[in-house]
């Protein structure tokens, strides 16, 4: 099992609907067998991909020819025992959301995840309320 996490900046002309993003995706993960978790904050998306090397690698290869992400970084690549995120979900925070039952959400959705990983997903929702 392969996991795949990375971070990019939303184009803001292209305005992504967090929503079709979602059912997008899960179609094709769903076919694919990847599993992981989307982070959008209207600016940034963090993303974790799990599953086969070779089905991540080609997910992957679809979001950077993707015209609503720019600067991807990749934050982690890495070999995994078991799948850390059992469910394709998403965690996006709209202006006016509230701050801490984001965070909360967020929490419980890596809960089970690496400890770096977690910290990194933890790490953006807090950011996002300072800001």
């Amino acid at each position: 099992m392969f996991q795949l996490v990375y971070v990019s900046s939303v184009v803001p002309e292209t305005a992504p609907d967090p929503e079709a993003i979602l059912r997008v995706s899960r179609v094709n993960n769903a076919r694919d067998g990847i599993t992981g978790l989307l982070y959008s904050d209207e600016r940034r998306f963090l993303q974790v991909l799990e599953g086969e090397p070779l089905a991540v690698e080609q997910a992957f290869a679809r979001i950077q020819l993707d015209p609503r992400h720019r600067a991807i970084v990749v934050l982690l690549r890495r070999e995994i025992e078991a799948r850390e995120f059992g469910d394709w979900a998403m965690a996006h925070r709209t202006p006016g959301d509230d701050a801490d039952a984001f965070i909360a959400r967020v929490a419980e959705l890596v809960a089970h995840a690496a400890p770096a990983v977690r910290g990194t997903f933890q790490g953006f929702a807090e950011a996002r309320r300072a800001a």
